[in-house]
């Protein structure tokens, strides 16, 4: 019979409807009955795609005779880490500070007031590797709970007072914006912990640094440095090449378990595609290279085919996790791995070893079981028979590995996510000549206008099948979906998005921000009260919503000339410069704006009749500005609703751009490659063309 999870509108807590463990959502009513019956709560807080979510869930969840045992001596709470980012926040801080790790299944016992008292991630269904089963960890919180309590409720009180403390850190007030010397400490500090030999940052495991490689575009862009490039292209190469790229259907895994990108954790989520389609385009903006311009075209068409929800918003991810056909069980990266014989199979012996050259599937393997995932080390040149064949031999292979069993997909729509989909959509459209692209981005917009954004201005976090989810918008879903707004007014000139964005903003303002030091909270001021007010300025996996907030601040304010708008982003930026030299891998967006900051950012306004092709030329020219964070808008002669175009007349009646910063402009121009040069575009093939 399912359990109280059968109404929800998480794929993830849909999994767990039919378990025999009596679960509760998260709310007032299960911490209610754990005091009622006097036991302690089990919270358990997972994702759709996260495969040792699933590896403890068959193994303990779905075991009747634990699930007895667990019913009978406390509540359990299941929660969707993606739509209560809120819950994991709090008692994953928590978890790490007691344990020096963290990750997902989290399990953490509350008492009935939510105060955390014992901590873990998964626990195997017997004692292995030093590891406790989780039968032995069940007995021993009874056991603690029954006859300690007084122990127990000690321990609750100095988790929470730590936690309070930690809190306190965050005053953005106490600190200045980054400057010049705090941005080139940020760089030497990446330099130093840059894998020369491989690209990307630390060892294994390996993750995609979207942020940090925006972080050094930008600086390469404002400084010049050589560094900061060569850091940011060899990532990119590395990662594009490895087995974390999909080299057949585009798109990116979560992270690569090695520190050579050859074996990826199988999960493809929505927000590191969406990160690293943008960081793409603008590799491809700031060098040309032809690997970065097919890759990002390949991520995006990777979104629209197999992450599209029929309302035209994108789902959350898909799962590492598919039937592998000749075991008959699901298995990690079954759906992505090849053994030699399957492509001698289907593409005949000699175009076979072709494809295990091009792709390096070896006898081997370099996954599990002899199988192979496919990289692609040294890639074809373009307009030769070389690429030619390779683009057969990776069509014949994506169709038929369409035709094996599919990855679970997650299809849930999260308001941030979307927002980091519509930015990057939309750029990659326009400046790709893609139109297609932009129109996915607009849907995805109408989507999270019409579902998402409620009467009174305030966002849910989540929908499903065209149905808002009941949790409220924290502040990376005002402040990501406010950066897609004001990249899709870039590019369309349709000042609606802009004013939209406005609104978003204003309430970030109004609700998640400390009037008193500038700092900002992930959660609003009248949303559900935890054990304490969840506030983290670092990236995880993706911007921090205190950083991202920052960065839809300061553009918003390039737009408009709000004074109100840029010292709030200022004064967000503050712990920025605290945190560059010390930690610069986890505030990369944050220093990718302190760049914009630093720049200006620059403003281009350009105006001209909609159809005109030179106007349209002044357009390409200000979308492909390397200058950091530079805004623009498109307008015609006159037009008043977005500040930055009141007052700006044609030159000689030809349609005309206009360079400033702070509202301050240079002598306007009719040239594209004038524009182009003022903002630090290099004159040549950019200029005729996507290609």
């Amino acid at each position: 019979m399912p359990n109280r999870l059968a109404d929800a509108t998480s794929p993830y807590l849909l999994q767990h409807a039919d378990n025999p463990v009596d679960w509760w959502p998260w709310g007032p009513e299960a911490f209610e009955e754990a005091r009622r019956r006097g036991v302690p709560v089990l919270l358990s807080v997972g994702y759709a795609a996260c495969h040792w979510c699933h590896v403890m869930a068959h193994e303990s969840f779905e075991d009747a005779g634990l699930a007895g045992y667990l019913n009978e001596r406390f509540v359990a709470v299941k929660v969707d880490r993606e739509e209560r980012p809120d819950v994991d926040a709090v008692y994953m801080e928590a978890v790490q500070a007691a344990t020096g790790q963290g990750g997902w299944p989290m399990t953490v016992f509350l008492t009935p007031d939510k105060e955390p008292f014992y901590f873990g991630t998964y626990f195997p269904p017997r004692p292995r590797h030093g590891m406790p089963s989780f039968r032995q960890v069940l007995e021993g919180v009874d056991a603690a709970w029954r006859d300690r309590r007084e122990e127990v409720a000690e321990v609750a009180g100095r988790i929470r007072a730590d936690l309070a403390e930690r809190a306190a850190v965050y005053s953005a007030g106490a600190h200045n914006p980054p400057g010049e010397a705090d941005l080139h400490q940020a760089l030497v500090a990446l330099s130093r912990e840059f894998d020369q030999a491989r690209g990307g940052f630390g060892g294994a495991p390996k993750f995609p640094p979207a942020m940090v490689v925006e972080f050094l575009l930008r600086h390469h862009a404002r400084t010049g440095s050589a560094a900061a490039l060569e850091m940011a292209v060899r990532t990119g190469e590395a990662m594009a090449r490895g087995g974390i790229h999909d080299q057949l259907g585009g798109g990116f895994a979560r992270y690569s378990v090695d520190a050579d990108w050859v074996v990826p954790h199988f999960e493809k989520m929505l927000y590191d595609n969406a990160l690293l389609l943008r960081a793409y385009l603008h590799l491809w903006r700031a060098t040309g290279s032809g690997s970065a311009r097919r890759v990002a075209l390949s991520t995006a068409d990777f979104l629209l085919r197999e992450l599209r929800t029929p309302e035209g918003a994108f789902a959350s991810a898909l799962d590492a996790d598919s039937l592998d056909e000749e075991t008959g069980q699901s298995a990690e990266g079954a759906y992505y791995v090849w053994e030699p014989g399957q492509l001698v199979d289907l593409l005949g012996p000699a175009d076979a070893a072709t494809a295990a050259r091009l792709f390096t599937v070896t006898a081997d393997g370099t996954f599990e079981h002899g199988t192979s995932v496919l990289q692609l080390l040294a890639e074809p040149e373009e307009s030769t028979e070389d690429f030619a064949e390779y683009e057969s031999i990776r069509a014949r292979l994506l169709q038929a590995r369409a035709a094996r069993p599919a990855p679970a997909r997650d299809d849930k729509v999260v308001a941030a996510w979307n927002g980091l989909a519509i930015a990057a959509l939309a750029e990659t459209g326009a400046l790709l000549e893609r139109p297609d692209l932009v129109e996915a981005a607009e849907r995805a917009a109408d989507l999270l206008l019409a579902v998402h954004l409620t009467s009174d201005g305030r966002l849910l976090r989540t929908s499903r099948d065209g149905r808002a989810g009941a949790n409220a918008g924290v502040l990376e879903d005002y402040a990501d979906t406010a950066e897609g707004f004001l990249a899709l007014y870039a590019v369309t000139g349709e000042a609606e998005w802009l004013q939209l964005a406005g609104g978003l903003l204003d309430t970030v303002l109004k609700h998640f921000t400390d009037e008193a030091s500038g700092a900002l909270y992930d959660t609003a001021d009248d949303a559900e009260e935890l054990i304490r007010r969840p506030q983290d300025p670092t990236d995880n996996a993706t911007p921090s919503g205190w950083t991202a907030a920052a960065g839809a601040l300061l553009s918003y304010a390039a737009y408009t000339g709000s004074d109100r708008h840029r010292t709030a982003a200022e004064r967000a930026l503050g712990v920025v410069g605290a945190l560059a030299g010390r930690a610069p891998r986890f505030i990369g967006w944050g220093l990718a704006v302190a760049e914009a900051l630093l720049d200006g950012p620059r403003e281009v306004a350009v105006v001209g009749a909609p159809g005109d092709p030179a106007t349209g030329a002044l357009r390409r020219a200000a979308l492909l500005a390397t200058a950091p964070g530079a805004v623009v808008a498109v307008g015609t002669p006159g037009e008043t609703e977005v500040p930055l175009l009141a007052d700006r007349p044609l030159v000689d009646g030809a349609p005309t751009a206009y360079v400033c910063r702070h509202f301050a402009c240079d002598a306007p121009t009719t040239d594209p490659a004038a524009l182009a040069a003022r903002l630090g575009v290099e004159v040549g093939w950019r200029s005729e063309g996507a290609k």
